[in-house]
């Protein structure tokens, strides 16, 4: 792993691979070790970036109450380190959200979106006040509230539930609770996504049980010039549960 000092706090990420960039954005409560089934498949073509999101994996806690723009601003820092101009993104499921802020900021340095078990509308009332009811759950009893509550809605396939689980139990309380908190607040990104002028490729399991591919193919209704890959008897997590296929879409970004 790599660490990078951003405004004294740690981001560590991952790099590898020759090509064009591609920075991949995990999922909640998760870290960058997600899209290790994918990689490969893309190193031969991507030069592959994997940054564990501001409080989650190695990296550093974020100031409190962060907003899903201060990841976004993370990653844009983090390709300022790094020299580079552009980049193809792909986000899965919250890290859709902060990809599609990120291209809201930053449309100069995105080269080409791919959203990855993610949606574009902001949460509904209800959904947001089940978000800080959890994040006070957190705070009150750790992090295996969320484990036990996501775990089983992941993937369609049981084999992956311990290493999922493990990957939660790994994450930091904070960064729990200051993603469910940002994820909350974020903004609808609808109009966001019909107004971009780069190649967009949605990837969606159509057995998601936390969001379902009808979101995926609104999105795509949205974007004349949209990829729209749905995958049968697949989950939330498709990078594991399908990485062949999704490493696959991911390559359409180049052609898209």
């Amino acid at each position: 792993m790599n660490t990078l000092a951003i405004a004294g706090k740690r981001l560590t990420y991952l790099r590898l691979g020759t090509g064009a960039p591609l920075v991949l954005v995990h999922g909640f409560p998760l870290d960058h070790s997600i899209w290790e089934p994918v990689i490969p498949f893309l190193t031969d073509c991507f030069d592959l970036i994997l940054p564990d999101l501001p409080g989650f994996g190695g990296s550093d806690s974020p100031e409190p109450d962060p907003v899903i723009e201060t990841y976004a601003h993370a990653l844009a820092d983090l390709l300022s380190h790094l020299g580079l101009e552009q980049t193809f993104l792909a986000g899965h499921s919250m890290g859709g959200y902060v990809a599609l802020a990120f291209a809201r900021l930053y449309p100069r340095l995105l080269r080409g979106l791919a959203l990855i078990a993610s949606q574009t509308v902001a949460d509904t009332p209800e959904r947001k006040a089940g978000r800080y009811a959890t994040a006070e759950q957190v705070a009150a009893q750790g992090a295996g509230v969320v484990a036990d509550a996501m775990v089983p809605k992941l993937s369609v396939d049981p084999a992956h539930y311990p290493l999922l689980n493990e990957l939660i139990l790994c994450q930091k309380p904070d960064a729990i609770i200051a993603g469910l908190r940002a994820m909350a607040g974020r903004p609808d990104s609808s109009s966001l996504l019909s107004s971009l002028n780069v190649p967009l490729v949605l990837v969606h399991g159509q057995a998601d049980a936390l969001i379902s591919v009808e979101r995926a193919r609104e999105a795509a209704q949205m974007v004349p010039h949209a990829v729209l890959v749905e995958l049968p008897e697949v989950g939330h997590m498709p990078m594991m549960e399908a990485p062949e296929q999704t490493a696959a879409a991911l390559k359409r970004l180049t052609y898209a």
